[in-house]
């Protein structure tokens, strides 16, 4: 006998589970899939889990495709069966009823999103910041991910003890106890190197700008805010909103009204077209590395990513850019 349980309700008990098993970014990607699972869930009127079929997840499926990339279909997808096999294990949903999602089959290169922040952007994004939000949570945030290349979540998890500021250096470390790991765990341990301009912005936000409002653990968060250690979806709406062609340059690529845009706001930025999440300024950290012909060794220890990783993921330079490097080894051989 299924225990009747609203979809809402499922999910909230999903995410309990899995924040204990995953890194927080990981859970909140979940979260966000699972959002869109429960938005379809109202539309067509699913109100017990008990209730769902193979041919509702059919039509699921079939509502995600739209104009979405066939690897976001597969992501969601993906996610949402781990969800419904969840329920099938506390007995809310039908046994076997996870088996009938039938995930998309990707092809070679259909797995790789070319979302990322191109260099001159992200100068102009720097550039503006420098002139009108200088030093800002926003401005810091933005600086320190798009010359590190580090994820977002594990920005949020420094304190202000792991920067020295006579070296230029941040250490990341895993602390899982207090709530901060690092996605691969020691193994992503790493001291990374920051230049003097991205120091002084921290120095500055540091400054003027930090509250000093200790975590929950006693811990004084790099990044703060006025409830201590931020979450991982306040920076993420940060680089949303800076990221908007309207915030840095004042004018609409995609010819919208900004009076009446629905993506202007702070809590709305992601639905501009052209705003671009954290994980777009890793990848062009990445690709911005490669131009500059660092080797791929060192690339992959700053960013914490495998060379086969950075190759198929993160290096976004074109065919013709990556000619141009080899030619400059190769004259005069």
């Amino acid at each position: 006998m299924l225990e009747p349980t609203s979809p809402r309700e499922a999910v909230n008990e999903y995410l309990a589970e899995v924040q204990q098993e995953l890194a927080a970014a990981t859970a909140q990607n979940h979260k966000y899939r699972l959002d869109k699972f429960l938005t379809w869930t109202d539309e067509v009127g699913l109100d017990d889990m008990n209730e769902i079929t193979g041919s509702l997840l059919q039509e699921f499926k079939q509502w995600l495709m739209g104009d979405v990339a066939k690897v976001t279909v597969k992501n969601h997808l993906s996610t949402v069966r781990q969800f419904v096999e969840f329920c099938e294990d506390i007995n809310v949903a039908p046994k076997g009823v996870g088996r009938k999602i039938r995930l998309p089959t990707i092809q070679l290169g259909e797995d790789v999103s070319d979302v990322h922040i191109l260099q001159k952007e992200a100068e102009m994004i720097l550039e503006y910041c420098e002139d009108y939000e200088y030093a800002t949570l926003r401005h810091t945030a933005f600086y320190i991910l798009w010359h590190t290349g580090m994820r977002a979540s594990a920005l949020t998890g420094l304190d202000i003890g792991d920067y020295d500021n006579r070296a230029n250096v941040l250490s990341l470390r895993h602390r899982p106890d207090e709530e901060t790991p690092l996605k691969n765990k020691e193994r992503s341990e790493r001291d990374v190197y920051i230049n003097d301009d991205v120091a002084s912005v921290l120095d500055a936000f540091l400054d003027m700008h930090h509250p000093y409002v200790e975590d929950e653990y006693g811990r004084m968060p790099l990044l703060g805010g006025t409830q201590g250690r931020l979450h991982y979806t306040t920076i993420q709406r940060n680089i949303y909103t800076v990221t908007r062609p309207c915030h840095y340059t004042n004018e609409c690529p995609h010819d919208r009204d900004l009076q009446e845009c629905e993506a202007t706001s702070y809590n709305t930025a992601s639905k501009c077209p052209s705003s671009v999440a954290p994980h777009a300024l890793r990848k062009g950290a990445a690709t911005a590395l490669r131009k500059q012909d660092v080797p791929k060794e060192v690339a992959s220890e700053r960013l914490d990513m495998s060379g086969n990783v950075l190759d198929k993921h993160y290096d976004k330079r074109t065919k013709r850019e990556k000619m141009e490097l080899r030619r400059e080894y190769l004259n005069g051989i």
